[in-house]
């Protein structure tokens, strides 16, 4: 009797239910949620049994188009908050603890460090929204976190692919 197997077996026979065009739908829509995003999700997807390459398209594209979705939030916040205040030199302003950490974390391993290693720590959508509220243009952000999304989404996808086959094998 294998242990392992039969929940994954009822949790594909619940996923075989679903017409086969929703289940990537689902699986996108799992990618959108903070930490899940597209590693979670790509995993889910593949223990639902849909095909390894259609979770993980499915997952980052989910995880991408939520922090899209953040980033363009973000910026309007950032510029309609910007357009209000006087300049840095005519107006000091103390900075948080937690604000300096993070600047010294984003001069230390840059826009591409923070999006690479940022879902280590942190959900995307964070991160995202972190950098944009430091300044760092929108197209930046945007390019280094699809790089970040695509590569971790992929990573985990295959592990999951990996050891679900591993144990069904």
């Amino acid at each position: 009797m294998n242990t392992v197997g039969d929940p994954v077996r009822t949790f594909q026979d619940l996923v075989a239910q679903v017409p086969e065009i929703v289940q990537p739908m689902i699986v996108m829509l799992a990618g959108a949620v903070p930490f899940v995003e597209g590693e979670g999700a790509g995993a889910i997807g593949i223990l639902g049994g849909i095909h390894p390459v259609v979770a993980g398209v499915a997952a980052a594209t989910g995880n991408f188009l939520s922090v899209l979705a953040v980033v363009l939030l973000s910026s309007r916040v950032r510029t309609a908050a910007m357009a209000g205040r006087a300049p840095q030199a005519e107006l000091p302003e103390p900075e948080s603890k937690g604000r300096r950490r993070f600047r010294r974390w984003l001069v230390r391993f840059g826009v591409p460090g923070a999006s690479i290693l940022g879902p280590l720590a942190i959900p995307t959508q964070f991160t995202s929204a972190m950098l944009v509220a430091a300044g760092t243009p929108r197209g930046w952000v945007l390019l280094w976190q699809a790089v970040a999304i695509v590569l971790w989404t992929t990573v985990f996808t295959a592990l999951a692919w990996g050891v679900l086959t591993a144990v069904a094998g």
